[in-house]
């Protein structure tokens, strides 16, 4: 196995690993503190200080300043995964006499999703000053269980409107806070979901595409040796027909960056469509993930009351306009026209 195919298989791995934990820790916040904390106090009696001083110093550049490291690494995996796909996929499946329109689909897909990427890091997310506070504050109605009225924000110094919530990694308030995104290095907020939302669903029809493309060269490389019709020997000298675990490994030995690409791919394609199905569940419902979280730890009614017996505040989400209404404003934001309109 030569150089490249083991620096993929690491680039991938730890890649994996970091989205995996960046979308855990967004629903399991407290859960995930916890195993860390304690993680580090058993580490911390056979690490010595200077280690953990500059690890804790490392950790808090990536997780609680805002950085580029993330999209550099984001880059880094599409090159990767596109350079694997060009050297070799496209070649294979060229001379397989694949259609072209579905060859070039992973590239159409990639300009679409660098062009939703920009947008959704560069654009303005809702950035809350004292010029656009007066309007932004009107647009919605706070609803006295996640969001209060008269709450300061005492950074900027201003009363917070609902929806919104100051980011500590860029220092700024958000109107209509979701969350923000270390890949795209900017918050998600009301102005630029739309670029999210296209961001990450080209990103995962890319994913799926190659995934599909692959797996498609591979079983036509299959049924062209017909090899599901053949045997082989072990070790001891018997015969044994061929099957699945020994075709993937005599796969993989043949094309070892391919099998591992695909692999990885398809690992992508569920953990990137489930949180797909994650978000337009949200939209659906009007909810941006900082609700959705801190709405856990209240229970859910379709009217919102205080239960006299244990003083439980009963939640309810008063935003929701309907499916259609709630898709629109992810793609054309409310002002304050708009709700008086409504009014």
């Amino acid at each position: 196995m030569d150089f490249l195919t083991l620096f993929l298989m690491y680039l991938c791995f730890v890649l994996t690993t970091i989205i995996l934990v960046c979308i855990y820790s967004r629903r399991k916040q407290s859960f995930l503190a916890r195993s860390v904390n304690g993680a580090a106090q058993v580490l911390s009696f056979v690490i010595p200080t200077r280690l953990q001083r500059m690890t804790q110093k490392v950790l808090h550049r990536l997780f609680h300043t805002r950085n580029c490291l993330f999209v550099v690494l984001h880059i880094a995996l599409q090159a990767a995964v596109y350079g694997e796909y060009t050297w070799e996929v496209f070649g294979y499946c060229w001379e397989l006499e694949f259609l072209i329109h579905l060859l070039l689909l992973p590239y159409l897909l990639l300009a679409m999703n660098t062009a939703f990427f920009i947008l959704c890091s560069r654009a303005n997310p809702g950035i809350i000053t004292k010029s656009n506070h007066a309007p932004l504050i009107k647009i919605y109605a706070y609803d006295a269980v996640l969001f209060q009225k008269g709450i300061v924000c005492p950074t900027c110094n201003m009363e917070k409107p609902a929806r919104s919530k100051h980011c500590s990694l860029c220092n700024i308030c958000v109107h209509r806070f979701d969350h923000h995104c270390v890949w795209v290095n900017n918050c998600i907020g009301a102005f630029n979901t739309k670029y999210f939302f296209l961001y990450l669903f080209t990103l995962t029809a890319m994913a799926a595409n190659i995934a599909i493309i692959t797996a498609a060269f591979l079983i036509q490389v299959v049924l062209l040796s017909n090899m599901m019709h053949g045997s082989y020997i072990d070790d001891q000298g018997q015969e044994h027909a061929i099957e699945i675990l020994f075709l993937i490994q005599h796969l993989f030995l043949t094309f070892p960056r391919i099998v591992f690409m695909l692999g990885f791919v398809i690992l992508l394609t569920l953990v990137l469509g489930a949180y797909c199905c994650f978000n337009v569940y949200l939209a659906l419902t009007n909810q941006t993930s900082n609700e959705w979280y801190k709405s856990r730890r209240y229970g859910c009614s379709h009217h919102l009351a205080l239960q006299p017996q244990d003083r439980r505040v009963i939640y309810r989400n008063i935003y929701s306009n309907g499916i259609w209404m709630n898709l629109k404003e992810i793609f054309q934001p409310p002002t304050v026209l708009e709700r008086k309109k409504k009014t």
